[in-house]
C-alpha cells in the first residue's frame, strides 16, 4: 500500500498492482511535490501521469489541487488499481471541488499520438526497462501538448546515464533519491 501524502486526501491509502510497477517512494513523491509548490503550479492545473502505475503521483496532485488529472498506464493490472484508487480520491474530495480525474488504458505512446489537450504538469515515470530511445519519442509527442509554462518530471534509474533529451525540452535540473534520478523538464524555443 502507498498512501497520499497530502491535500483534501492526505492519508488515504491507495492499492499498488500486486506486480509490473515500481511505486514513487513517498519520500520522492514529497520532495517532488514540494519543488512544484514553490512553483505554485498545482492549483488549478492540467495533470497528466504517464506510466502512472498505481496513479499515486498524479492523484498526489488532485489532492494537492489540480483540477484536471488524467492517468495512463496500459497494464490491466494497473488500469484496475488505478480506477478504483481514483474514485476513492474523487471520494474524499470537498463537496463543489471534486478534480476531474480520467484513467485510461492506452499505450503512452498511442495515447499523445491521439491527445489534443495541453498540460502544465507532467509526470514521465516508465519503467526502468523502457529504452532510451522509446522515451524520448514519447517526450517528442508530448510536446504539442505542452503548455507555455509546463514542468515534466521524468523520474529513472540513478545508474543510468542522463537521457539524451530532445529539442524542444530543456533540463532545469536533476536530483537523485536513493536509486531515482528526477529530472525536471521545461519547454524551451529552438534555435
Amino acid at each position: 500500500m502507498t498512501r497520499i501524502i497530502a491535500g483534501f486526501a492526505g492519508s488515504l491509502r491507495l492499492a499498488v498492482p500486486s506486480t509490473g510497477t515500481r511505486p514513487t517512494s513517498d519520500r520522492v513523491r514529497e520532495a517532488i511535490f514540494s519543488a512544484l509548490d514553490a512553483r505554485g503550479i498545482l492549483p488549478g492545473s492540467r495533470v497528466l501521469d504517464l506510466y502512472c502505475g498505481s496513479g499515486a503521483v498524479g492523484l498526489e496532485a488532485a489532492s494537492r489541487g489540480a483540477a484536471q488529472v488524467t492517468l495512463v498506464d496500459n497494464a490491466k493490472a494497473a488500469h484496475r488499481v488505478t480506477s478504483a484508487n481514483a474514485a476513492l480520491v474523487r471520494k474524499a474530495a470537498p463537496a463543489g471541488a471534486v478534480p476531474e480525474i480520467t484513467v485510461s488504458s492506452a499505450p503512452v505512446q498511442t495515447f499523445l499520438d491521439g491527445a489534443g489537450a495541453r498540460w502544465d504538469v507532467v509526470f514521465v515515470d516508465p519503467p526502468y526497462e523502457l529504452g532510451a530511445a522509446e522515451l524520448v519519442h514519447n517526450l517528442t509527442a508530448l510536446l504539442r501538448c505542452l503548455s507555455d509554462d509546463a514542468v515534466v518530471v521524468v523520474e529513472r534509474s540513478a545508474r543510468d546515464a542522463a537521457p539524451a533529451w530532445p529539442d524542444g525540452l530543456a533540463l532545469e535540473r536533476r536530483k537523485d533519491y536513493g536509486d531515482t534520478a528526477v529530472y525536471y523538464l521545461s519547454p524551451s524555443q529552438s534555435e
